[in-house]
């Protein structure tokens, strides 16, 4: 897991620009992704973006994995648009007294919605890959988000790993007692895990709020606060978003 301060094995020409500059551009992109009217865009984007992805240093196994739940659901729409949609249907398969119909308008519908699906989880896996969640947050913060929701975000990552840790010795301990014996045990301890982690959940939050409290936490976050988007920084999402946007138009 890369450390929240710091990404390994970063590119030079990835560390070149300021995080602030690399959520406003994918914002853009998940704009001109979604407004889309054609197919076409969209898949330009993800050609893009997830070969860069690679570039940057992700896995390709890792990859597959972020990409897994996002072709299931494009494989779901098609076939649902295929079968199900909207306009006259043709018969696409006869095999003796079975035939099998479909709607080509259905299907126009569901490769565009698959295409908007594949660009714009493309964006967002280059931005998780070349972005810690520090950078995102300090970012979001800079851009003047809602202080509660930049918080609630911050802490919750934190609750995530520190509640993960408390389920793994709670599981380890459950197992050993040969807890998950037989799928009524199971059930039994499993319950009873996320009882314990409900509770554990309450006590950390609140012995967080004390400890953030006496150390001086006013709801700021200090990073990127007083910096400013250099003249470089400015010029190159000017030109990133002028390509980009001529691009879209002529996509559409």
């Amino acid at each position: 897991m890369r450390h929240l301060q710091h990404q390994h094995n970063e590119h030079a020409a990835i560390a070149a620009v300021d995080p602030r500059s690399r959520l406003m551009a994918a914002g853009l992109l998940l704009a001109l992704v979604i407004s889309s009217r054609g197919s076409a865009f969209p898949w330009q984007v993800a050609g893009i973006c997830l070969p860069v992805a690679l570039i940057a240093g992700m896995q390709p196994r890792m990859l597959m994995l972020r990409m897994l739940h996002p072709l299931f659901i494009i494989v779901v729409i098609l076939v649902l648009k295929t079968f199900m949609g909207a306009g006259e249907s043709v018969i696409l398969l006869k095999a003796g007294a079975i035939s099998i119909a479909g709607h080509p308008e259905g299907l126009r519908e569901g490769i565009l919605i698959s295409s908007r699906i594949m660009g714009a989880v493309s964006v967002a896996v280059l931005l998780s890959q070349v972005m810690t969640f520090t950078e995102t947050m300090a970012a979001l913060a800079w851009m003047r988000f809602p202080r509660g929701l930049v918080d609630v975000s911050m802490f919750a990552w934190r609750a995530l790993f520190m509640l993960y840790d408390d389920a793994a010795v709670v599981y380890t301990a459950q197992k050993n007692r040969l807890g998950y014996c037989g799928m009524r045990r199971g059930l039994t301890s499993f319950g009873a895990m996320a009882g314990m982690l409900t509770i554990r959940a309450f006590d950390s939050s609140q012995a967080m709020t004390v400890a953030m409290t006496q150390r001086g936490y006013d709801g700021n976050l200090p990073l990127l606060r007083g910096s400013r988007l250099g003249g470089a920084q400015l010029a190159g999402l000017s030109a990133f978003a002028i390509l980009a946007t001529i691009a879209w138009k002529l996509q559409n």
